[in-house]
């Protein structure tokens, strides 16, 4: 409630949620411009509820709060397609700032042009960012024959990128900035992980390489 005034102070609308079954209900029937969500609730965590919101809504800013500071609990909501995480105990000026700058993000998806291209072609694979799915289509004897696997909303993100710059270095720091909303070293090692699960997931066709090009960003090249 303290959050909850301190916001109202600055001209935010409030809406507040006991647990995360009632967050869960609240989000689609008051379908917010942002999202901040604590991880620890009852009922339902902050990390289940923005997984279930995360199958029909991707674009709504999410904010963790968080007392857990283990890397991999800050991967886990970064995978389920946070844009921001936020460790206790915090600064009430900082949690302002963050949210205001989700909100400017919340507003550009807006201005998005609707008819952005949404299907990659990469190799053998195929790429549906709207979905986020990834295909392997394969000779219909092959035991991997259209193989389809779901990937994170970060991992998605981060793909589609790479697919619209084929062949092109996509900057590191655009890509924090973007997707993480900072560019701080942290921010970049969690970036490296999900390159690394990425180039996992394209392994089956060799003519496709993610590489590291050091100081600048990485690049998604296909051989074919």
């Amino acid at each position: 409630m303290i959050i909850k005034d301190t916001l109202e102070g600055q001209e935010f609308i409030i809406h507040t949620a006991a647990n995360g079954e009632e967050g869960l209900r609240a989000f689609f029937d008051l379908r917010p411009d942002v999202l901040v969500a604590d991880v620890m609730m009852p009922r339902m965590d902050g990390f289940e509820m923005v997984r279930r919101i995360r199958q029909t809504d991707k674009r709504t800013p999410v904010l963790f709060l968080t007392a857990r500071s283990a890397i991999s609990d800050v991967v886990e909501g970064f995978e389920l397609g946070a844009n921001d995480y936020l460790k206790k105990p915090f600064g009430m000026q900082e949690l302002i700032i963050r949210i205001k700058a989700l909100v400017g993000k919340a507003f550009s998806f807006a201005e998005e042009a609707p008819r952005e291209n949404t299907l990659f072609e990469i190799g053998d694979y195929r790429f549906n960012a709207l979905t986020q799915r990834l295909s392997f289509v394969a000779p219909p004897a092959s035991p991997h024959a259209n193989k389809e696997i779901e990937l994170s909303h970060r991992e998605s993100e981060i793909l589609k990128r790479l697919c619209e710059n084929r062949n092109q270095v996509v900057n590191t720091q655009n890509l924090l900035l973007d997707l993480w909303g900072d560019d701080t070293f942290f921010n970049s090692r969690s970036l490296h992980v999900f390159i690394t699960k990425l180039r996992h997931k394209l392994a089956r066709d060799e003519r496709i390489r993610i590489v590291n090009v050091r100081g600048i960003g990485y690049k998604l090249i296909f051989n074919g």
